[in-house]
C-alpha cells in the first residue's frame, strides 16, 4: 500500500464493527497477531481469542521494561535498588536489577528506562563499581542517549563538601548526552531510608502510570537479576556483640601515627566473611565530649528526650544515638539560625570561608566559637544526624583465624584550638572499648575487592598506612590455600623503624614462599619523600611484565591523594612500557577494571 493510499485507508464497516466489540485485552492479542503476520510468521485468525474474564495473556507486544542499576560502595545503594525492584514486581512492571560491577557499560545506549542508585566515595567520585560507566559517559566515546529516560537517587554524607557528587554527575551527564529525566535527582544523607522510600514510591507511581498507558490490560512478569546472599541473623540493624580479644598498638611509641591491631571473637554469630570484606562497627561517643557539649550549651544532662520511641536522658541520647564528631554545612547553617549568631550568619554568606570553616572545625568547636544559651535540648538534637557505624577493611582471613576477625585501625587524633580531639569510632576502639568487653559488629560484603578465582594468577597489592589491612587478609588466604600465584606487596608509611605494620608477618610470608616480591616506601626516612607511586615507576618494567602475565592489581588507602597518584603511575607504566598513547593507556586500564583485574578499596 502506498503512502498516499495509507492516508485514505479505512476499515470496511463489518471490520470496524468487529473491532469495536473487542475489549482491550482482545485488541492487545490482535495487535500481536497482526505484528506476527507482518513479519511473515505463522498465525491464524481461527486461534481462540482470550475471554474477557481472563486475568493474563501471552502476547508478542513488548511491555514496558526498566533497568535498575546500583553503584554501591558499602551495600546501601544496592539495598535501595533491590527494594525498588521488589516494589515494581508487586506492581507488575518488568524490571532488571543489575549491579554496576556486572553491567556492560557500552549497553547504556540500548537502555530506554534507567533508574540509577549510586553512592559517592572519596572526593565526590563514583563508587569503584561505577567507575567504568562514569569514564565511558565522560570520554570521547560517550554514547548518544536520546532514547533514554532516567532518574537518579544519590546516597552520600553531608559532612563532605561534595555531597552526593557522583549522583549529581551521573544525572547531569545523562541529560547532556540526550537523556530525559523522568524525575528530578534526589540526594539522600546518611539517614537515607526515609528519602529513599519516598523516591521509590515516586518511581513506582510514575511507572504504574506509564505501564497503564502503554499496556492497560497486559499483566507483565518481572525478572530481577540479583545474586541471593546467605545471611546471618546479625546485620547492620541487628549487630553481634563480639567480645574484644586484643587491642594492641602496632606502631612505635614515638611514632606520629597510632595504629591498633584489633581482634574480635565471632564465635556463635554465624557471621562469615571473605578476604576483601569490611567490618561494620557500632560505637558510643566519648562521655567527655558529651559533657563538654552539654556544658557549652548550658543544658541539663539529665533532661529527658525522646529518641526512636525511647525516653532517654540528654547525655545518654548524645552518647549513643547522634553524630557528634562530623561537622556538616547543614548543621552550621541551622545552628546559626537557632542561635541567632550574627557573626556566624555573616561567615556563612562567604561561601569560600564557610566551606573551609566546616571542613576544618569540629562540631563541638562551632559551639565554642559561637556560644549561645538559646537552644533547648530538643532543638539541639534536631540539628544532629543519627549515629552511623564505621566500616573497617578486615585484615584477616577466616581460613587462618577461624571464628575471629581482625582490624587494623588508625586512631584519629588531632589538636584544634589547643584542645586534643579524636575520631569517634577509632578512639572508641582504642581507648574506651575494654578487652573482654564487647563491640557491636556486622559484616559488610565488598564484592568489588576480591582475589582472583584462579589461584594461579599473580597479584600486585599497593597500599599505604592502614591500607595494608586487606592485603594481610589476601596473603593469609593465599597461604592457607597454598595458591600458586605470585604475590607482590608495595607498601608505604612514614618510617621503617616506627610504622612497618605487621613486619614480622611479612618476613615470615616471604620465608614461606608466599611473598615473592616486595617494595617499601618510607616517606620520612630521607630528605626527599618517597611514596608507593614512586616504587611503581621504579619497577615499571617488572610491573608491566606481571600485567602481561595476567596479574591482578589492587589498591587500598586514601582516595584523595594516594589512589590518584597510584593510578597516574600505573597509566605512565602502561603508556611507556606498552608503547601506548595516553588515551590508549587509559582505555587499557579501563579494560583491566572491567575484567576485575584492577580493583580499589579507597576511602
Amino acid at each position: 500500500m502506498s503512502n498516499e493510499n495509507l492516508k485514505n485507508f479505512s476499515f470496511p464497516p463489518e471490520t470496524a464493527k468487529f473491532l469495536s466489540e473487542l475489549d482491550s485485552l482482545e485488541l492487545a492479542w490482535l495487535s500481536g497477531f497482526c505484528w506476527a503476520k507482518a513479519k511473515n510468521q505463522s498465525g491464524s485468525l481461527n486461534a481462540n481469542l482470550p475471554q474477557a474474564n481472563e486475568t493474563s495473556i501471552n502476547t508478542v507486544i513488548e511491555p514496558l521494561s526498566v533497568t535498575i542499576l546500583s553503584a554501591s560502595q558499602t551495600g546501601n545503594a544496592k539495598s535501595v535498588a533491590s527494594k525498588l525492584a521488589e516494589r515494581l514486581k508487586a506492581e507488575g512492571v518488568q524490571a532488571k536489577l543489575v549491579s554496576a560491577k556486572d553491567y556492560k557499560a557500552k549497553t547504556i545506549a540500548d537502555e530506554r528506562h534507567l533508574f540509577l542508585v549510586t553512592s559517592t566515595q572519596g572526593e565526590g567520585e563514583p563508587p569503584e563499581e561505577g567507575v567504568v560507566l562514569f569514564k565511558l559517559l565522560n570520554g570521547k566515546k560517550a554514547p548518544n542517549l536520546n532514547n533514554l529516560e532516567f532518574a537518579v537517587l544519590g546516597l552520600g554524607d553531608s559532612s563532605y563538601p561534595k555531597f552526593c557528587q557522583a549522583g549529581k554527575d551521573f544525572d547531569q551527564r545523562f541529560a547532556e548526552l540526550g537523556g530525559k529525566r523522568l524525575l528530578d535527582r534526589v540526594d539522600a544523607d546518611l539517614d537515607f531510608t526515609p528519602t529513599a522510600e519516598q523516591w521509590i514510591e515516586q518511581v513506582v507511581s510514575l511507572l504504574k502510570q506509564k505501564n497503564s498507558q502503554a499496556q492497560p490490560s497486559v499483566q507483565i512478569a518481572e525478572t530481577v537479576n540479583s545474586a541471593s546472599e546467605s545471611t546471618s541473623i546479625y546485620t547492620k540493624e541487628n549487630p553481634f556483640e563480639a567480645p574484644l580479644l586484643t587491642n594492641q598498638k602496632i606502631t612505635a611509641r614515638q611514632a606520629e601515627k597510632d595504629v591498633r591491631h584489633i581482634e574480635l571473637d565471632l564465635t556463635g554469630s554465624g557471621l562469615h566473611y571473605t578476604a576483601g570484606d569490611a567490618l561494620g562497627v557500632w560505637f558510643e561517643n566519648d562521655p567527655a565530649l558529651v559533657a563538654e557539649i552539654v556544658s557549652t550549651l548550658h543544658l541539663n544532662p539529665d533532661e529527658n528526650v525522646e529518641v526512636a520511641g525511647k525516653t532517654l536522658s540528654l547525655s545518654q541520647a548524645l552518647q549513643k544515638h547522634f553524630e557528634l564528631t562530623q561537622n556538616t554545612p547543614a548543621f552550621v547553617k541551622q545552628y546559626a539560625e537557632l542561635s541567632g549568631s550574627r557573626k556566624l550568619s555573616s561567615l556563612i554568606k562567604d561561601n569560600e570561608k564557610f566551606t573551609a570553616y566546616v571542613q576544618n572545625t569540629p562540631l563541638v568547636a562551632v559551639l565554642n566559637d559561637y556560644p549561645t544559651k538559646k537552644l533547648t535540648a530538643l532543638q539541639f538534637i534536631s540539628l544532629l544526624r543519627p549515629l552511623a557505624p564505621r566500616l573497617y577493611s578486615i585484615s584477616s582471613s577466616q581460613a587462618e583465624v577461624g571464628e575471629e576477625v581482625h582490624l587494623s585501625v588508625g586512631v584519629i587524633r588531632f589538636e584544634h584550638n589547643g584542645k586534643l580531639r579524636s575520631g569517634a569510632a577509632s578512639s572508641f576502639l582504642a581507648d574506651r572499648a575494654e578487652e573482654q568487653g564487647s563491640v557491636r559488629v556486622f559484616v559488610e560484603k565488598n564484592e568489588n575487592f576480591r582475589l582472583p578465582n584462579d589461584p594461579s594468577k599473580p597479584i600486585i597489592m599497593i597500599g599505604s598506612g592502614t591500607g595494608i589491612a586487606p592485603f594481610r587478609a589476601f596473603v593469609q588466604q593465599r597461604a592457607a590455600e597454598e595458591a600458586e600465584g605470585k604475590n607482590w606487596l608495595i607498601f608505604g608509611n612514614q618510617r621503617f623503624t616506627q610504622d612497618f605494620l605487621y613486619q614480622t608477618e611479612w618476613q615470615q610470608f616471604a620465608k614461606d614462599g608466599f611473598l615473592h616480591q616486595y617494595d617499601f616506601a618510607w616517606s620520612r626516612d630521607q630528605e626527599q619523600k618517597v611514596y608507593v607511586q614512586h616504587k611503581i615507576l621504579e619497577q615499571a618494567e617488572l610491573v608491566w611484565q606481571w600485567i602481561q602475565q595476567g596479574a591482578y592489581l589492587y589498591v587500598c588507602g586514601d582516595a584523595s591523594r594516594m589512589a590518584k597518584d597510584v593510578e597516574n603511575a600505573l597509566l605512565e607504566v602502561i603508556a611507556t612500557q606498552g608503547k601506548l598513547s595516553s588515551e590508549d593507556a587509559e582505555e587499557f586500564l579501563n579494560e583491566l577494571r572491567e575484567q576485575k583485574r584492577y580493583q580499589r578499596d579507597v576511602y
